[in-house]
């Protein structure tokens, strides 16, 4: 709590002033500049060393060509591309796939540019050097955007900096929502300080539960005073009867003069940035939000994915599957799969397969445990030392290899290697409208649920993630989530 206090106080304890941005902005700008350019003078240095300079007996065969002048134009080049990407903008700190995306489309752009234009004026530039200096360079400057990456949410787990503060406006309960939605993750940029909220007096505290208390400073029409007494470097307008569309013109213009970004918060959540798009009709700036994408091509591509993964793994891993059988068979009785029904696509059971991690007839014994579960919610049944776990079970629940076996259900179509998490059928009983729609696509080996916590996750939590990847599933998340699943299925987080 003293870390979050010390967030919420304005910076050495009295008024912060509003009309400068936060200074970890420019900071962060300056020190990712730095190492840009390191990276950069690094790749095409090393480039120009290899190709020309360093491996013996390669004599250029370029001698009218300066390949130093080369390497500064290319240098110039890449920096200048970064900087239009917007690759160095604190906005997009902590965005993940965005940050690296940035990066990648200046690159590709640079190195295009150069082979259209030694193709077009006939410029005899070594495909060698070219081809040592792109990888190498796109390496150094996504590691350096990882690095600067962990020490910002470092800064802000572990000492509350590197925040933007944010002034909430609208009613109470979307002030309540959206202030709800930036404290989900601890390491987001946004913290709101405070709220103006119609029809409630300044003085007053808005009561976030599972959160904070945030102080309020009357209606829509004290934000500019709120923002001083806040310190806040940007105002997030959400849902609010009280504010149409020339008084949001007008307090637009006022934040202008103080240099205090306006955010708006449409109330539509857990939609992903590539479905909204902006659409302006006769001056009106529209957000259209594509519907989610469930057949067709992206389909097929998803079942391709599944089948060659799946393969992959079970045939790389088969030694690790016989010697997992064997101590599984030699330490307790019983069979070595365990086969549960589950519920997949569109309702349908299935038998899931896993390797016996419990005791045989551990199913028998959970009606006597059900008052020591330790699942928020009650629908999910989570035990951190159950007894019914095995000494060889235990250790293949902690890294996750007893999930090996399922793949043979990606084979059979049962699942999918990344999706929602595969409900129980009296879990599905309980299902309410919104839950049920976690079974509009094949239930996943790993997901969301998996890199997120996995079993320290609250049902509502879980539900929320399953919800949030099927509204919004594509091959690139696909991708990122098993990469994801890797580490977190080596640091065992959440493994019980």
């Amino acid at each position: 709590m003293t870390a979050v206090n010390e967030r919420l106080a304005p910076p050495g304890g009295t008024v912060a002033t509003p009309n400068t941005v936060p200074a970890w902005h420019s900071t962060y700008a300056r020190r990712l500049a730095v190492t840009d350019f390191v990276s950069v003078v690094l790749a095409v240095g090393l480039a120009q060393w290899l190709r020309f300079g360093g491996l013996p007996g390669t004599a250029s065969t370029y001698a009218d060509l300066n390949y130093l002048l080369v390497s500064i134009a290319v240098a110039s080049l890449w920096m200048l591309a970064l900087s239009i990407n917007n690759a160095r903008s604190p906005r997009i700190v902590g965005s993940g796939a965005e940050e690296y995306r940035r990066v990648l489309m200046a690159t590709l752009a640079v190195f295009g540019g150069v082979a259209i234009i030694s193709m077009l004026f006939k410029l005899e530039i070594a495909r060698g050097y070219l081809m040592i200096a792109l990888p190498t360079g796109i390496t150094l400057l996504i590691l350096s955007r990882w690095v600067a990456r962990r020490m910002v949410i470092r800064a802000r787990q572990k000492h509350g900096r590197c925040i933007t503060r944010v002034l909430a406006v609208g009613s109470a309960p979307a002030v309540r929502d959206l202030t709800k939605s930036l404290a989900r993750e601890e390491w987001s940029e946004y913290m709101v300080v405070g709220a103006c909220i119609p029809g409630r007096a300044s003085g007053s505290e808005l009561d976030v539960p599972g959160v904070r208390k945030i102080p309020t400073f009357g209606d829509e029409s004290n934000v500019v005073g709120a923002v001083t007494a806040t310190g806040s470097h940007a105002v997030a307008v959400t849902a609010t009867e009280h504010f149409d569309g020339r008084a949001f013109r007008d307090l637009s213009w006022e934040l202008e003069k103080l240099n205090v970004d306006l955010l708006v918060a449409p109330g539509v959540v857990d939609v992903a940035g590539p479905r909204l798009q902006m659409r302006p009709v006769s001056g009106l700036p529209l957000i259209h939000v594509e519907k989610p994408q469930y057949h067709g091509a992206k389909r097929f591509q998803k079942r391709l994915f599944d089948l060659a993964f799946a393969s992959m793994v079970l045939l790389c891993g088969l030694p690790v599957l016989l010697l997992i059988a064997v101590a599984i068979k030699m330490t307790s009785r019983g069979p070595i799969f365990y086969r549960q029904e589950r519920i997949g696509m569109d309702g349908l059971p299935f038998e899931m397969i896993k390797f016996r991690t419990m005791v045989d007839g551990a199913d028998r014994m959970l009606d006597d445990l059900m008052d020591r579960n330790e699942s928020e919610g009650g629908v999910l049944f989570k035990m951190r030392s159950d007894p019914r776990v095995t000494p060889v079970g235990r250790i293949l629940r902690k890294y996750s290899l007893d999930e090996i076996p399922q793949f043979i259900n990606v084979l059979k179509r049962d699942m999918s290697v990344v999706g929602p998490r595969p409900p129980l059928a009296n879990e599905v009983k309980s299902y309410d409208d919104h839950a049920r729609k976690r079974l509009l696509v094949r239930p996943g080996i790993t997901g969301l649920w998996q890199v997120s916590g996995r079993s320290d996750l609250s049902w509502e939590d879980s539900v929320r993630l399953d919800l949030f990847y099927v509204e919004n599933w594509s091959m690139v998340s696909d991708l990122l989530i098993a990469l994801k699943t890797v580490k977190a299925v080596l640091g065992h987080s959440g493994a019980y």
